[in-house]
């Protein structure tokens, strides 16, 4: 199951710099994550610093 951010990402990047197959990038008004590269291993949701990170 991949990962989704939510409206309360703050475009930090933390999640894209923690991300191990570069899954996540910086979209028009947030970061995103590819679903279908996502691995969901959670590094992501783990190093986001406002909790905007889950699992679909």
């Amino acid at each position: 199951m991949a990962f989704k951010i939510s409206d309360e990402c703050v475009s930090c990047g933390a999640c894209a710099d923690s991300c191990p197959v570069d899954a996540i990038k910086q979209g028009d008004t947030q970061y995103e994550i590819d679903a279908d590269a996502c691995v969901s291993c959670g590094t992501c949701a783990a190093g986001c610093p406002v909790g905007a990170i889950s699992e679909e």
